[in-house]
């Protein structure tokens, strides 16, 4: 269903339309029609309100990265914010140079053109500039992959197995096992309140907060990826390969993620979804999750652990 929503300023009407198109209408009462650009975007976002991101989720019309949830996600926005002031910075300089040129050398203000053909200082300080800028990026860019690839001593340990089109989940430590399918509408609308569409699922991934939780990821038929943004994880599941990638949930909540690499007709339908509990509601899930999850074989992989907040 196309949107409706629009919003008046200085005799300027714009609408939000479908498929993330706009409807300018000006004063005079001629209409275009715009398509997605940074200017239509930020009046979409003023029409309907501050779009900041949710804890776990994205959100429409959301600007910036989602919330942190994860030391390694503290660094990669810190990182993500330090890059946008020097592109900022560049693209700044640049259009003040293409100004000054346009103004001051062209034809009309200057007929007759210099004919200097190299300027040591300016070949310089061009060569020596993006030299130090690409080191200002690069120190803390090399520390934030260390972080991230270095995995310290894990309080839980989860093997996450990509499958076409669900992941099964086994916790080798407590010895149980299960698959993570996407709910439908139906089950959705079961649950209170209902999860996200297209992201909840039957049986979610539940770890303890403030823990180390070291992530082991293979593919069980073709390539797939595990990724949850608020934790700063993303990491591909590989048949054959084990990867591992760690997170450190430092909030209570419900975050989703979703497979990233393209995995065939239902990739679209492989979500993520991790509950950070505390260590009493963990234990209690664990207990009943022991129960229901077993290696042995004696419980069904259908069952569902419940999850007490």
């Amino acid at each position: 269903m196309a949107r409706t929503d629009a919003f008046k300023v200085e005799g300027v009407v714009v609408e939000a339309l479908a498929n993330q198109t706009y409807r300018v209408e000006l004063a005079n009462g001629h209409r275009l029609i715009a398509f997605v650009a940074a200017v239509a975007a930020f009046s979409a976002i003023l029409a309907t309100g501050p779009a900041f991101a949710a804890a776990g989720i994205a959100t429409p019309w959301q600007m910036n990265l989602q919330d942190s949830a994860s030391p390694v996600m503290d660094d990669i926005v810190w990182f993500h914010n330090l890059l946008l002031y020097i592109v900022v910075a560049i693209t700044l300089f640049v259009l003040a140079l293409l100004i000054i040129v346009m103004v001051r050398f062209n034809a009309k203000a200057n007929p007759v053109p210099t004919k200097t053909t190299h300027n040591t200082l300016v070949e310089v300080a061009w060569t020596v500039i993006p030299v130090v800028i690409l080191v200002v990026i690069a120190i803390p860019s090399f520390r934030i992959l260390f972080v991230q690839l270095n995995i310290p001593q894990a309080d839980l340990t989860i093997k996450a197995a990509g499958n076409q089109w669900n992941w099964t989940y086994s916790y080798p430590d407590d010895k149980i096992e299960f698959t993570s399918v996407m709910l439908q509408d139906a089950e959705r609308m079961k649950l209170n309140p209902p999860p996200p569409r297209l992201l909840g699922v039957d049986n979610p991934i539940v770890v303890p907060v403030n823990k180390v939780v070291r992530v082991q990821v293979i593919g069980s038929d073709v390539i797939h990826a595990f990724a949850v943004p608020s934790f700063g994880v993303k990491i591909d599941a590989i048949p054959g390969r084990l990867n591992e990638t760690w997170f450190k949930a430092t909030r209570e909540g419900v975050y989703y993620g979703q497979c990233s690499e393209l995995c065939g007709k239902d990739h679209a339908f492989m979500p993520i979804e991790v509950r950070v509990v505390s260590e009493q509601a963990y234990a209690t899930w664990l207990a009943d999750a022991k129960k229901k999850f077993a290696l042995d074989g004696s419980a069904p992989a259908t069952a569902v652990a419940a999850v007490k907040e």
